[in-house]
């Protein structure tokens, strides 16, 4: 049998510490006693239609659903150490959300958080809004499905990405990234994924200067670019692009084929650079 908490609002420390398969529904963690850590090393517990504006409200949380709640600026670093989680039609605002968890899905959401998603693994954004200065640091197994994101260092030092059908309108994404792979979607930045490795992009929109430098294993299938200039120094790089490029610096391996360029540069470079560049 399952417990049920309805309808009550805790302010307390830990104030349900360790609740196990309870479902929490239409309860407020707010008030004057400004406890931390309200649910602390929950396990199976379901949350519908709750606010939380108290600090560390879900960490070391095993099997969780959290559905139609908010957690406001005030819970500053809301889920750490959790696993097995869904987020679902929510709204969390706290400055450093998710980090260092494990298997979290998040669904028809809308999250504004400077560190969301920091040292986790098998996190997954759907339908989702969210605006992150430093979006998924250093994590592994990450997927996007229709996410529209704004931020500015993206995805730095992940490993293992898969993107698919979103807007990302970022600064520096995927710098020294790991086995990514983004499909159907734009990426509006400066200074694209330098120092990747092994970075595939299909179908894509890329816009912003100087992208891709110094990558390793670069892939481009049927992307278009817009606004890219000094674009591919230093990589090594497998490219079909469709449409022009203001201009391509000293590739270092590989082959771009694109219909038109304003500039192709080989000179200056610190390296031996034989890529090649053909106008179909």
């Amino acid at each position: 049998m399952r417990e049920k908490v309805i309808n009550k609002q805790f302010d307390e420390e830990r104030a349900l510490y360790n609740a196990k398969s309870t479902d929490i529904i239409d309860c407020m963690f707010a008030g004057p006693a400004d406890g931390e850590s309200v649910l602390k090393e929950a396990r199976d517990i379901y949350l519908n239609n709750c606010s939380f504006s108290l600090r560390y409200p879900l960490w070391h949380v095993e099997g969780f659903k959290m559905e139609k709640s908010t957690m406001d600026e005030k819970t500053r670093a809301p889920i750490w150490y959790a696993k097995d989680g869904e987020i679902v039609n929510s709204e969390i605002t706290g400055v450093k959300s998710v980090r260092e968890c494990k298997n979290i899905s998040v669904k028809d959401s809308k999250i504004d958080s400077t560190e969301f998603g920091w040292k986790c693994n098998g996190i997954s954004l759907k339908d989702t809004e969210i605006i992150s200065e430093y979006i998924f640091f250093d994590s592994k197994n990450v997927t996007l499905e229709n996410v529209k994101m704004k931020g500015k260092y993206s995805f730095q030092y992940i490993d293992g990405l898969t993107i698919k059908d979103s807007y990302l309108d970022t600064k520096d994404a995927f710098w020294h990234s790991k086995n990514i792979t983004v499909i159907n979607s734009t990426v509006k930045g400066e200074y694209l994924a330098w120092f990747s490795e092994g970075l595939t992009l299909i179908d894509c929109k890329i816009i912003g200067t100087q992208p891709l430098c110094y990558c390793k294993n670069l892939k481009l299938v049927n992307c278009t670019m817009e606004d890219t200039d000094l674009s591919f120094e230093y990589s090594d790089v497998e490219a079909d692009i469709k449409g022009h490029v203001i201009s391509v610096k000293n590739p270092k391996s590989g082959t771009i084929t694109l219909d038109s360029v304003g500039e192709i540069i080989f000179g200056d470079a610190v390296m031996e650079c034989e890529g090649k560049v053909i106008i179909r």
